[in-house]
Order: C-alpha cells, then sequence, then structure tokens
C-alpha cells in the first residue's frame, strides 16, 4: 500500500508540474526606436528603347537576314524587299535627269546665240532640278528595301516568312534595346508625399529588384523620375527605375518586386511572434492589469526581419504575450514573466539607425 500510495504521489506531483511547466508566460511590450525597413513594390520591366521594325514599301520579302532573339549592332542589315521595281523606277529618274542635263546644254547653246530667251534656259534648269529631285526620291525608295538596324538591340519574334508580300507600314520584327532597363513600380498617395517632403531623411535613390525567381539582381538602380499624374482607380502614382543590364538577363516585359528601403522615425515595433493570426487578419494579446488576456486586432504597417511596424492597435505602455501566444486564450488569467523590449529585441535580426 506504501508502494502504491508513492506511485499516485509522484503521479499527481508530475501532473502538477506539467500543468504549472504549461502554465508560463512570458510578456513584454512594443518599444518605439528609429529604423528602416525594406518595402516591396510590384513591378514592370521595360527596355529602355523598345520600337517595331516596319516595312516602308510595298514588296515580296526576299531575304531574312536575322535570327529570332539574335544581338544585332546598330546599320546591320535585317530585312531585304525584293528591290526591282525601285531599282527600275531609279533607272528611269536617273534617265530622265540626263535628257533634261542634254536639254539645258542645249538650250543654252541657242541662248549665246540668241536663238531662244533666258526663259526658256530658266525653264530647262528648273526641269533639270525637277528631274534630279525623282533621282533622290527614287534612291530613297530603294533604300527602304533594306531594312538596318537603328541601334544595337535584340531582335524579337519575326512573324513573316521568305516570299511573303509586304503591305508598306507592315510589321517585321520588334528590336529592343536591353543594355538598360526602365522599372516602373506604382505608389500609393501617401509614401509619395512621405517620399517627396521627407529627401533628406529617406537616404539615397538605390533600390534593388527582386527577380521572379526569387533572386536579387546583382545590380542596383535609381529611381529617377516620378509620373505627372495619379491614377484616378488606383489612387497610385508610376515611380521609375533605371537598372543596367550588362550581363542582358533582364529583357523587355519581364516582372518583378522593386525592394525600396523606407526610414521610419519613432516607429512602434513588436516581434513578430507574438501575433497570430485569422484570417488574414493579425491578432496578438494584451494583458490587462488583472493579468487576464484579451486578443486585439492590429494593423501592421510595415516589416522587418523577426518584427513587425505597428500601425493602430496597440500602444507603447501595452503588455503583450510573447511566448505562448498559441496556447493562450481569451479572458484567461495568467501567470508571467515580463521581458524589456529592448532586451527582447537585441536578440532579434534588427537594423536601427
Amino acid at each position: 500500500m506504501g508502494l502504491c500510495g508513492l506511485f499516485a504521489y509522484t503521479s499527481c506531483t508530475s501532473k502538477k508540474e506539467k500543468k504549472e511547466e504549461a502554465s508560463k508566460y512570458t510578456a513584454t511590450s512594443p518599444l518605439k526606436i528609429d529604423t528602416s525597413f525594406t518595402k516591396e513594390y510590384v513591378s514592370q520591366i521595360r527596355s529602355v528603347r523598345n520600337i517595331e521594325i516596319r516595312a516602308q514599301e510595298k514588296g515580296y520579302l526576299q531575304n531574312i537576314y536575322v535570327d529570332e532573339g539574335q544581338f544585332v549592332k546598330a546599320g546591320q542589315l535585317l530585312f531585304k524587299i525584293m528591290p526591282k521595281m525601285y531599282e527600275a523606277e531609279l533607272l528611269k529618274a536617273e534617265s530622265e535627269a540626263k535628257a533634261a542635263e542634254i536639254e539645258l546644254q542645249n538650250t543654252k547653246t541657242l541662248v549665246d546665240k540668241d536663238v531662244v530667251s533666258k526663259n526658256e534656259q530658266a525653264m530647262a534648269q528648273a526641269k533639270l532640278e525637277q528631274a534630279k529631285a525623282e533621282v533622290a526620291l527614287a534612291k530613297l525608295h530603294l533604300s527602304f528595301t533594306e531594312i538596318r538596324a537603328p541601334f544595337d538591340g535584340t531582335i524579337d519574334r519575326i512573324p513573316l516568312k521568305l516570299g511573303s508580300l509586304i503591305d508598306e507600314g507592315e510589321l517585321l520584327t520588334s528590336l529592343s534595346d536591353n543594355s538598360q532597363m526602365f522599372v516602373y513600380f506604382n505608389v500609393s498617395e501617401p509614401e509619395y508625399l512621405d517620399y517627396e517632403t521627407n529627401k533628406k531623411g529617406r537616404g539615397n535613390t538605390k533600390v534593388s529588384l527582386l527577380l521572379a525567381n526569387n533572386q536579387v539582381l546583382a545590380y542596383k538602380g535609381d529611381v529617377e523620375t516620378v509620373e505627372s499624374e495619379f491614377d484616378s482607380e488606383t489612387g497610385n502614382i508610376a515611380f521609375r527605375a533605371r537598372f543596367q543590364n550588362p550581363d542582358r538577363l533582364l529583357r523587355n516585359g519581364e516582372t518583378g518586386k522593386v525592394l525600396m528601403t523606407v526610414p521610419l522615425s519613432k516607429a512602434l515595433v513588436i516581434p513578430q511572434k507574438a501575433t497570430y493570426e485569422i484570417q488574414d487578419k493579425l491578432y496578438a494579446f494584451v494583458i490587462d492589469k488583472n493579468n487576464v488576456v484579451k486578443s486585439r486586432n492590429i494593423t501592421i504597417g510595415g516589416e522587418i526581419p523577426d518584427l513587425y511596424v505597428v500601425e493602430s492597435g496597440l500602444s507603447e505602455s501595452d503588455k503583450i504575450l510573447l511566448e505562448g501566444v498559441q496556447k493562450a486564450k481569451d479572458d484567461e488569467k495568467i501567470h508571467y514573466e515580463y521581458q524589456a523590449p529592448n532586451e527582447v529585441i537585441s536578440h532579434l535580426r534588427l537594423r536601427t539607425e
């Protein structure tokens, strides 16, 4: 019986210790600090120059000298439209110019002999000038049968094949200069106002680019311009950053996320582990003066590694549950150990200024 009693006593003691251990909680408070956080903005990536290459004359596509995705140099021949008709036009114009020149020489001779008036010579001269203009125009039309790259760039898709009949203005391909890229991202009105009115506090204009594979581009970009108008539907305004692209990794039409460092003065921060989420809303347990926990919905204004920047819902004087958030229940009276917020945050990853 004594042995059974000992087992019973040991079992009860063990359960009591486990219960006491399970009821241990740690609390802290929000802390105001000067810091910064990185904010992500969905972005569209565009080439600094992206143009459509179109036919300037009608005819059959005689030659294609490049392939899709090929890098070409400025002035390089891309396409040739069958030039026979335009060559014939040039020959005709040159022959008419030669005839006009002969006519002018004959008229000059007759003027010198007072056979015809000087007006006749002026008319012949004008006729020659008109013929020369026709030659220049024919040469221009003939030059349009050779389509060359206006700048260094990468060839896009070529929709037409050899022998296709091409109309004037028909799309042959597109050409992208990807040596540098424009990255556009939308910023809300409050963020825009903070950016423009806090030029000293915001630091430099450097931003990073997070690519679709979650890798950060090796080169940083510069925010160089802000559009002139807000979008009336979204309330946002577009920023543009320029990124160097020497490896030609970025292409026109890609997407990514601009990472901008936003400075914060007297930001109220709490550890992320002091919160829990229900239906896309974030909550924290606040401990009242009677040591009773109450859940409170909070709004987050930014995110730092291991920390949330609290926009609303908490104050510096609140005590919040730090450890034991997952097992606490609303209106539960608890015993806790308080840790100073400075001490808590010193063990977390944080960039302070």
